[in-house]
């Protein structure tokens, strides 16, 4: 039968079960095929660097607990090493900002960052033999990821437990059963078979070795392969938990034909069955995309019918297969939910986990809901269930209150128990969500300059990147960052595999104004450059840009490399063009250039642009005259008339009789009192009290007034814009230089949560905007988002105290 790449899991379900086998085996020898292919030819490469997908991190749940930080070595700078440094409450909540620096800080995805958490033992081994350069590597105390599976009775039959292994026998009882195997030969019986398999199983994993490389124990496994189709279900599964506790390698040919076999028997077996063989493949470390889409298929007929450990066992399958399918997950949801309050804390973890791993968005009632229950359970969770908590709110942008709350308390009592890994989700997730806790922060920071030795180059990338973002200084803890930038540099060689968090960490770091030269002169060097542009799985461009930008702005005396103009054009154009159709067209950045328009005298005296497109946000500029005149930017739109005019160096309003308003308290009580009233101006009454200004109405339906009398014309509205000669108006005097305004309208997620305090990458754009002479004029959204329900003239009134103003808000 010839084999298409176009077999779905429906169309391999209406096979009969013959034939379904026979195209299951073909495609999984030809993928194996590939696979065997793929390994030669990295193999042929020698010493060439390999992609970034070649990849694989150790997954170590250990990593979340430690000894005694004594346990550890202090690793300090170098000798020649310097760092140059150059309450708002919201119910809302918090979104993603596309215009935050992203990179791979925003999640740490299996897309981002390519991991394989698989629970390799023998991967384990050779990272226990790496060298450590002195330093004494805490136990390994591990936080158990299967735990859950150890909180009710019923995972028993649908799960394998790693931690009761059966009671060793001798080689020489192996061999004797090996010798058994070459006296039976072809007349074994399947039962004899899967005797065999159990019992050799039983060798000390030390000695197993001896049995993998016996000829008798390859004759067996034949064997085996060849009784494939006589196995009951119940033996079938026995041989697979044998090949458990063999350690067989993932890569071994035979377990290509027992998944076929697997395969074809999905819809014979029972869910808990097939929710056992996931989990043995899974102990096994071997992927089977294919099966797993095949269970989810039946899980889907019989999700309503599941109970509350079987759901649980399925969320853990879903999350290590990496892949939810979107129709399976709203019946997921309501089956939780259903669930949700009887979740016991490990289980509360892992089905947090779970959604993450899957990169499945929950709703956001389901997301808060399960955030609930982690928050009542909060004193009873592991460190690794938490720490799985906070990777769904990072996930999912939930900004739980009562959770954030009572990390307050949690994370100063847990952090000196937590390894390196730990405490960067901790952090990364306060940074993800815009939380600043002191608390927290100085309790991981507190934490992490033991460990430094012990950080991959992801944990302590992301850790600058965090507490850069949430403007954590220095000073609280001087040897956090010089810790974490020499734990980058001992791991320049990794860098060159994962540049995303070179950059992620000197990002971070700039934000604060520190500029690690060593490590900057590599990440813009051209080779790392090339690395960085060239990958098909991370945008690192726009890191560049602003990494790039940055240096040139605050390290005036840089001689290092820099990134190409073409580069850096490309990249700006990139920016430019998303902000026009996105941040460019929101109703408060279009209200705002509008007014100021008004009254300034014309769109030649508002510039909307990216005065520092590094910083990936726009500006509206405006320049002032050393009397506090405008002066235009650009020429107005051909055919306007209006605008043409008022394109001159002084807009028609500055001249004549209008010299200005004086600016009294009776005038400010005026004001005021229109807003106190809050009445249409259409319903203003028509009469007034004289005022010291006379001003004649434009037209007759123009009878705008205030309640107290003065009468609110389109004349005295430019009077009331312009900076008068008298020495009591509105007039700005800078020394006789012109005065360069860069007017931002701030979003809530420009601030951290609930808070009036600026996230490291605004705090960047205006430490570099005042270096390069600007005046940052901001409208804060806890200002200007409610005055837009407010008349113009109160909007008219707040840009022009901004504006005119030493202070400039």
């Amino acid at each position: 039968m010839s084999v298409s790449r176009g077999w779905s899991v429906h169309r391999l379900l209406l096979l009969p079960p013959a034939s379904r086998r026979e195209v299951l085996k073909a495609r999984f020898l030809h993928r194996d095929h590939d696979l065997q292919k793929k390994e030669e030819e990295k193999q042929e490469g020698g010493r060439e660097m390999p992609g970034v997908w070649e990849y694989r991190v150790q997954y170590n749940p250990s990593a979340y607990h430690r000894l005694h930080p004594d346990s550890a070595v202090l690793v300090g700078t170098h000798a020649d090493e310097e760092l140059t440094s150059g309450t708002f409450v919201s119910p809302f909540r918090q979104r993603n900002n596309p215009y935050t620096v992203r990179s791979s800080r925003h999640l740490s995805s299996a897309k981002n960052t390519l991991l394989d958490l698989a629970f390799n033992r023998g991967d384990r081994s050779k990272v226990a033999e790496q060298p450590t350069d002195g330093v004494r590597l805490p136990p390994d105390v591990r936080g158990d990821p299967r735990a859950f599976q150890r909180c009710r009775p019923e995972y028993r039959t649908m799960s394998h437990d790693l931690s009761l292994s059966p009671p060793s026998i001798t080689i020489d009882k192996a061999f004797e059963i090996l010798h058994d195997v070459t006296e039976l030969k072809g007349s074994l019986r399947s039962a004899d078979i899967v005797r065999f398999l159990s019992e050799l199983g039983h060798v000390a994993p030390e000695q197993q070795p001896l049995i993998h490389s016996d000829t008798r124990f390859s004759m067996l496994l034949r064997y085996s392969v060849e009784s494939l189709r006589l196995f009951s279900h119940a033996q079938l599964l026995e041989v697979l938990r044998a090949f458990v506790w063999l350690n067989i390698p993932a890569t071994h040919s035979i377990l290509t034909l027992y998944e076929a076999e697997f395969s074809c028997r999905v819809e014979d077996m029972e869910f808990r069955q097939l929710l056992l063989t996931a989990d043995l493949w899974r102990c096994l470390v071997r992927q089977v995309p294919r099966y797993l889409e095949l269970v989810y298929t039946c899980a889907a007929r019989v999700l309503d019918q599941l109970e509350l450990a079987e759901l649980v066992q399925l969320l853990y399958v879903i999350g290590e297969g990496r892949r939810c399918p979107p129709a399976l997950l709203p019946p997921l949801e309501l089956l939780l939910l259903k669930h949700l309050n009887l979740l016991l804390p490990e289980e509360v973890g892992t089905v947090s986990l779970a959604f993450f791993k899957s990169q499945s968005s929950l709703s956001a009632w389901t997301a808060r809901r399960l955030a609930d229950q982690a928050h009542h359970l909060v004193e009873e969770l592991s460190d690794y269930a938490l720490v799985n908590v906070l990777k769904l709110l990072r996930f999912n942008h939930l900004d739980h209150r009562g959770l954030l709350w009572a990390l307050r308390c949690e994370i100063p009592r847990r952090a000196p128990r937590m390894g390196i890994q730990g405490l960067m989700h901790v952090a990364l997730t306060c940074s993800s969500l815009h939380y600043r806790n002191d608390d927290i922060l100085l309790a991981v920071a507190q934490c992490l300059p033991p460990l430094a030795p012990l950080c991959r180059s992801k944990d302590a990338g992301k850790l600058l990147w965090a507490f850069g973002m949430l403007g954590f200084p220095p000073s609280e803890v001087p040897q956090l960052y010089p810790c974490l930038t020499q734990a980058m540099r001992l791991k320049e060689v990794e860098l060159q595999h994962f540049p995303q968090h070179l950059l992620t960490g000197l990002l971070g770091l700039a934000f604060l104004g520190l500029y690690p030269q060593d490590l900057l002169k590599l990440a813009l060097s051209e080779d790392f450059v090339r690395l960085a542009t060239g990958s098909q799985h991370l945008d690192l461009k726009k890191d560049l840009f602003t990494l790039d930008s940055s240096v040139g702005l605050e390290i005036p005396n840089w001689k290092g490399p820099r990134i190409s103009p073409a580069l850096t054009e490309q990249i700006q154009q990139q920016l430019w063009t998303f902000a026009q159709q996105d941040v460019c067209l929101k109703a408060e950045v279009l209200e705002a250039e509008e007014l100021l328009q008004e009254l300034l005298g014309g769109e030649a005296f508002v510039h909307k642009r990216m005065i520092l497109p590094h910083t990936r946000s726009i500006d509206l500029e405006l320049r002032l005259d050393s009397e506090g005149c405008p002066i235009p930017l650009h020429s107005e739109p051909k055919g306007n008339a209006k605008s043409v005019k008022r394109a001159s160096s002084r807009p028609p309003f500055w001249e004549g009789d209008h010299t200005g308003v004086m600016i009294t308290e009776d005038l400010l009580a005026q004001l005021t009192s229109l807003r106190s009233l809050g009445r249409p101006h259409n319903e203003m009454p028509l009469h007034s009290k004289p005022c010291r200004v006379q001003l004649k109405k434009e037209q007759e339906d123009d009878e705008r007034m205030f309640t107290s009398g003065v009468t609110l014309t389109s004349g005295f509205l430019e009077a009331l814009r312009s900076p008068a000669r008298h020495p009591v108006s509105l007039r700005v005097s800078n020394g006789g230089t012109a005065q360069f305004i860069a007017v931002q309208v701030s979003t809530r997620n420009h601030f951290c949560y609930q808070s009036q305090q600026l996230l490291g990458l605004q705090v960047l754009k205006r430490r570099q905007l005042a270096l390069v002479g600007y005046r940052v004029v901001d409208l804060p959204p806890w200002e200007w988002l409610p005055l837009l329900r407010q008349s113009r003239t109160e909007k008219l009134a707040y840009l022009q105290g901004k504006i005119f103003s030493m202070q400039g808000g």
